[in-house]
């Protein structure tokens, strides 16, 4: 990979961090806001969810606009939303008596602008390198960034929250402003041939192609998707209120201990995503062992889920998790043509963002019921991932030459 190519992908990895830290911090502290606003589990779950339910329905839109008018053109506002959602979440916070609603406000807009920054990062990946291997390679660079904005975020979040409850929300510009300024200095969008704007009818015609040619397989890692992110976000929710409550461990050590389980995910990301090289095969098999990790790690803690074995067994989960995703992104973004890439990746995203969305209220229900119900459900989820990655992800190459074979006739 080029010298400067690896300028621009540690550039473009600023954007997942730093909408993972806008959103990933805030966890260690709901306890802490729920009790400041004196609200309950499932209202201090909406501010996480809210942010993900906006992102789900303008994330296509984003990918969109991307692909017509360019990724740049699109990420650098969507840094700036963002930026400004969290000051207005800050401010409310500060200077308002009742600020819950204005709290949600402002992460409304940090979800329009989560939806044209981060998920506009994994088609600009692909559009900078010809070669399977580097585009994977560059896509487990940027996933890491992710998981890596997870494993900072607790303890930032929690450290900032010490001394004041809501200094989270006012960090959230400020790391907006540092991923704006690495973006427009540092990051070279591919030169593209002059083309008219495609007539939307054209668009939604070429859409539809696509997903007649690929829907079994993308549907599939649409799914698979959403459920690691609904498991990811639902067990951190989980471990976050239980440490508190059943251990009281909180502050900076809860974020410590949130972060471990994060640490593992980040490690075997970029792990994995240097080594699977340009393997459909290997990326399928990768897929369902992590899949299968974590269902036994889920198994394993509803029989033993002691202190000592629930932070060892969701070690092993995130580990799983890590190294499903870089297989994940380089499957979509590899097998899909670039006019279509970053429509098809948006819904990629969006189906993520439903999981992070539906995690944290669903595990606050699941709570009330039972930690058992919430081992299940984790399990479960995840065996289910593994097969339909096996029933419907095709792992041999000659794959990709049959996706290769067809083309979107143009309208008249």
């Amino acid at each position: 990979m080029e010298a400067r190519k690896k300028l621009d992908l540690l550039a473009l990895s600023s954007v997942p961090l730093v909408m993972t830290l806008g959103n990933s911090m805030l966890i260690p502290v709901l306890p802490l806001i729920s009790k400041n606003l004196k609200i309950n589990s499932f209202q201090v779950s909406l501010i996480i969810s809210v942010y993900s339910i906006v992102a789900i329905f303008l994330i296509p839109i984003a990918g969109y606009l991307s692909d017509r008018f360019g990724r740049k053109n699109v990420m650098v506002p969507c840094l700036i939303i963002a930026g400004i959602g969290g000051a207005v979440s800050g401010w409310a916070s500060w200077k308002m008596d009742d600020p819950f609603m204005f709290i949600l406000l402002g992460r409304v807009l940090q979800g329009i602008g989560s939806a044209g920054a981060a998920p506009v990062v994994i088609p600009l990946v692909g559009d900078m390198f010809t070669e399977d291997e580097q585009i994977t390679a560059g896509l487990g660079l940027t996933e890491t960034a992710n998981t890596a904005g997870k494993v900072l975020s607790p303890v930032i979040g929690a450290t900032l929250a010490t001394f004041i409850w809501f200094l989270p929300f006012l960090f959230i510009p400020f790391f907006s402003a540092i991923s704006v300024f690495l973006v427009i200095f540092l990051v070279k969008v591919p030169k593209k041939k002059e083309k008219e704007i495609e007539p939307i009818k054209e668009f939604l015609h070429s859409v539809k192609e696509c997903f007649k040619h690929n829907g079994k397989w993308l549907f599939a890692i649409f799914l698979v998707g959403g459920i690691i992110m609904f498991v990811l976000f639902g067990i951190l929710f989980y471990l976050s209120d239980m440490l508190e409550k059943q251990y009281a461990i909180d502050g900076v050590k809860k974020g410590l201990l949130l972060a471990i389980p994060l640490l593992a995910l980040s490690i075997s990301s970029f792990i994995s995503g240097k080594k699977i090289g340009e393997s459909k095969n290997l990326m399928k098999i990768v897929i369902v062992v992590g899949m299968g990790l974590v269902t036994v790690s889920f198994i394993a803690l509803r029989i033993q889920h002691s202190f000592f074995y629930l932070i060892s067994f969701l070690v092993i989960t995130g580990i799983g998790i890590g190294i499903s995703l870089p297989s994940l992104d380089a499957i979509i973004t590899q097998r899909i043509e670039k006019d279509q890439r970053g429509t098809m990746t948006s819904f990629y995203s969006s189906m993520r963002f439903i999981g992070v969305a539906a995690g944290p209220p669903a595990y606050s229900y699941f709570m009330t019921v039972s930690d058992h119900l919430i081992y299940y459900i984790s399990g479960g989820a995840s065996l289910l991932a593994a097969i339909v990655v096996i029933v419907f992800i095709k792992s041999k190459d000659h794959h990709q030459k049959d996706v290769e074979k067809w083309r979107i006739p143009k309208l008249v």
